[in-house]
């Protein structure tokens, strides 16, 4: 039964990951070598706590070279995220990376055997509503919009993919493989980043004291932590109060970067009235999912003689 104490942490955990795109935003350095030093001290941190758990991480060649490929996705979904941060802002980043629900919508039938349903594709119409407005008013951040769009269908991709290999191998140890990938994918592209993107032609690793405090956070606080204790939760809360917390996180995103960015975070009513829509679409998809899932977990328990109450003795 869930205490008082785990819904506490749970909107806790969901508050830190609201705070990752302005940690992106404050560090210094450009957003590939963020990326690779985030994911490094991640996957040593996660590798560290298996190891302390005594959880063994051999689970053959082929499997861990899926999960490392996974980890590229990943990769590519964190450096356009903060990129997209740094060219726009931090509510540009968050607005498109709430398209993951439109992206799964469409992509999940393609991967798996599930059918496109009615209510998804009014919540994908829905979301489209949503960032035409965004684009409309906010052309001036068209790359930013766009990169932002780009990672949340990367999320949503290894999303799908992380669906079905959490059902066979543990979670801590797939999102340490994914976080060594997401490394090696970086490490793999600073050659073609140094070349065609960097604007000086060479790696900035030229991180101060802060960025180390930043970064430490960004790794550690808004990447192991909330992992763990998600994991943690999902035994106390069910599957869809998280996923209904975490909706939150564009919400609290935006806010902290309003806060601390003031100014340059502001943007026009037409972004804002944009941004709802695809939150509310959101919220909206996910209390209806709700409401079906256990709809139907009723009716199955009442179709089936074995959980049929007995006649009780008068």
């Amino acid at each position: 039964m869930a205490s008082f104490r785990n819904y506490l942490e749970l909107h806790f955990v969901v508050f830190l990951w609201g705070f990752t795109a302005v940690l992106g935003k404050l560090i210094s350095i450009p957003a590939v070598e963020l990326v690779f030093i985030r994911t490094f001290i991640a996957a040593a941190a996660l590798a560290l706590i298996l190891y302390k758990q005594k959880i063994s991480l051999q689970i053959g060649r082929g499997i861990i070279i899926k999960i490392l490929a996974v980890g590229f996705l990943i990769s590519g979904h964190w450096i356009l995220f903060f990129a997209s941060a740094r060219v726009a802002s931090v509510a540009i980043s968050l607005a498109g990376l709430s398209t993951v629900s439109l992206w799964t919508a469409l992509l999940e039938p393609v991967f798996t055997k599930k059918k496109i349903r009615l209510l998804e594709i009014i919540m994908a119409f829905m979301i489209m509503i949503g960032l035409y407005l965004i684009f409309r008013f906010e052309f001036g951040h068209l790359v930013g919009i766009l990169m932002a769009v780009a990672s949340a269908l990367l999320s949503s991709l290894f999303t799908i993919i992380n669906a079905g290999l959490v059902k066979t191998y543990r979670a801590p140890v797939i999102t340490c493989y994914e976080m060594a990938g997401a490394c090696l994918a970086t490490a793999l592209f600073f050659p073609f980043y140094t070349w065609w993107f960097s604007e000086t032609g060479t790696l900035n690793f030229n991180v101060t004291y802060l960025d180390w405090l930043w970064l430490l956070l960004l790794a550690l606080v808004c990447t192991v932590y909330p992992f763990t204790a998600s994991v943690k939760l999902m035994k106390q809360i069910s599957a869809f109060t998280v996923n209904l917390s975490v909706n939150l996180e564009p919400i609290y995103g935006i806010l902290f970067a309003f806060f601390i960015f003031k100014d340059s975070e502001r943007m026009s009513g037409g972004f804002y009235v944009g941004a709802a829509i695809i939150l509310l679409s959101v919220f909206v998809h996910a209390i209806l999912e709700g409401y079906a899932k256990r709809k139907k977990k009723a009716k199955a328990t009442l179709s089936t003689p074995d959980t049929l109450p007995e006649t009780p003795i008068l």
